[in-house]
């Protein structure tokens, strides 16, 4: 019995077209990530990092893939091709995404406690209060960096609700794959096209 798939929309750098022609796939690679980010691209390697680590618990990866591809699950939500890019419309096996919650990963990028619910965060500024802290985004890359550990643990354990999704819609629910191989590809989308 053939698998399920699912239909996913990534839009990625148009020189991956010539990586999945020459290699029947495309992965991601640290490198990649740096080049896109720039300057930042350090602070989002750390985030990539934590994200990779949790992410092989649900789904191994292949060894020489590094980082993660991010994928819409919808066309309306998909961001849209631009000069120097493309998007890819995938239809993968059910088996290999890993869906997240892109609303929570916001905590993560911001390095700052995920709550379980409002009672969780009232709860949570209740208790970093009573430490002397006014805000949570000082403890991670604050003026309190390094000086709370067991808080900054907690934050970190916090950031794994990132792979519950509470509230399943095209505009919060990403799919994270390890590679696209090429007969995943259904369509390739060039800037000025339509997704369809």
């Amino acid at each position: 019995m053939e698998e399920k798939t699912v239909r996913l929309y990534t839009r990625q750098n148009d020189k991956t077209v010539s990586q999945l022609e020459r290699n029947g796939r495309i992965i991601n690679n640290r490198l990649y990530v740096q080049l896109h980010f720039g300057d930042i691209a350090p602070f989002f390697l750390k985030c990539y990092d934590w994200f990779t680590e949790e992410a092989v618990k649900y789904l191994p990866k292949p060894d020489d893939v590094h980082a993660p591809i991010w994928c819409s699950i919808s066309r309306e939500n998909c961001l849209k091709p631009i000069p120097g890019t493309v998007v890819y419309v995938l239809d993968i096996p059910e088996s290999r995404v890993i869906y997240f919650d892109d609303l929570k990963w916001d905590y993560v990028l911001n390095q700052i406690y995920l709550p379980e619910d409002e009672e969780d965060q009232k709860a949570y500024d209740e208790h970093i209060k009573k430490l002397g802290i006014s805000s949570g985004f000082e403890i991670m890359s604050g003026k309190y960096k390094g000086m709370f550990p067991e808080e900054e643990e907690r934050i970190r354990e916090s950031w794994k609700r990132a792979f519950k999704i509470d509230n399943w819609s095209i505009w919060n629910v990403c799919g994270n794959i390890w590679e696209i191989k090429k007969e995943w590809v259904k369509k390739i989308v060039y800037p000025g096209e339509t997704i369809e």
